[in-house]
């Protein structure tokens, strides 16, 4: 009988993920999917040599000092790796690997329905309904902000901010974009281009954060910036919760100028500011951009080829350090 490697799963996995997982490799799993502590990593991981984490696990310089030897892979359950020190893993030799490629038109699709969510009220209204305070119809009960035809800015113009644009102009919509450098005519299709993202703000009706977590885009979205924006513009993140200064943009929500906003990722999550939850003209979610059976599977089958590969001692498809 040939002996299966052994592999840390941090976090419950999907149900075809971890059957995968559990035939191929001798699996320690976290059926309870309780947030493990640093030290329960350390130990549950002796003797693995690959562990799946997520993006609620923080794997920093210490906790990867600390882990086995035996650990030749941290596999992220996540495109983002910003919670994993990936030069402490290099040093280490311990390879890092995301699942990029495979969640964008889930991601997509929910900054579609932040966008439209905060445009046209939808939290007002669904309140109105559950709470048995509608009274009928009225000309102007829960007048929205219509969005064919409107300006859409989009900062990050990767796959997933492509896929929004793709989306976007199906409404009608006419694209702006800031991005670290402009795409080739037959991606564009048609959006312009701004090569300071200070200068796409003005003609942003709604503006989408699509940029990946760094120290520069860090609270991108900051009270200078939002001033460069239209009165009652409307703005979506289903990137990173860094990318927004909370208070910034909670004030600017209070004051009227900015009309709504559509958030589906926050700073510190899932420690939310509270404030957010009292303000009616905000449509909130808990992180689910990549929340669909077909998606999370492939994120889980990713990891697993990544697994695979390193096992086999070849290079994983998406594997973050040499």
């Amino acid at each position: 009988m040939v002996n299966k490697l052994r592999v840390l799963a941090t976090r419950a996995l999907p149900a075809a993920v971890t059957d995968r997982l559990t035939q191929d490799y001798e699996a320690h799993l976290n059926p309870d999917d309780r947030l493990m502590s640093a030290q329960e990593i350390v130990s549950a991981a002796e003797g693995c040599f690959a562990i799946i984490c997520t993006g609620s696990d923080r794997f920093d310089a210490a906790l990867i000092e600390r882990l086995p030897a035996s650990v030749k892979l941290v596999a992220t359950f996540s495109v983002g790796y910003e919670h994993i020190d990936v030069a402490a893993a290099r040093s280490r030799a311990i390879q890092v690997s995301n699942t990029p490629d495979v969640l964008t038109d889930a991601t997509a699709e929910i900054a579609l329905l932040c966008l439209l969510g905060a445009a046209r009220r939808a939290w007002e209204a669904q309140t109105l309904l559950r709470e048995d305070r509608w009274v009928g119809w009225t000309t102007t009960q829960l007048c929205g902000t219509q969005v064919s035809g409107k300006r859409l800015g989009i900062l990050g113009m990767g796959r997933i901010g492509r896929a929004v644009a793709a989306r976007a102009r199906g409404f009608g919509m006419t694209i702006h974009y800031a991005n670290r450098r402009r795409l080739a005519q037959d991606q564009e299709q048609g959006a312009v281009y701004h090569a300071q993202p200070e200068d796409m703000l003005p003609h942003c009706d709604f503006l989408s954060l699509n940029a990946p977590s760094t120290p520069e885009t860090h609270h991108f979205l900051n009270a200078e910036r939002i001033a460069l924006l239209p009165k009652g513009a409307i703005v979506v993140n289903t990137a990173r919760g860094s990318l927004v200064d909370d208070a910034a943009l909670i004030e600017a929500l209070t004051s009227g100028k900015v009309a709504a906003a559509g958030l589906d990722v926050f700073e510190g999550e899932p420690k939310i500011d509270a404030r957010y939850r009292t303000l009616p003209n905000t449509f909130l979610l808990p992180h689910v951009g990549s929340a669909t059976v077909e998606t999370r599977n492939a994120m889980g089958f990713a990891c697993l080829n990544n697994l695979d590969a390193v096992a086999a001692g070849r290079s994983g498809p998406s594997i973050l350090t040499a």
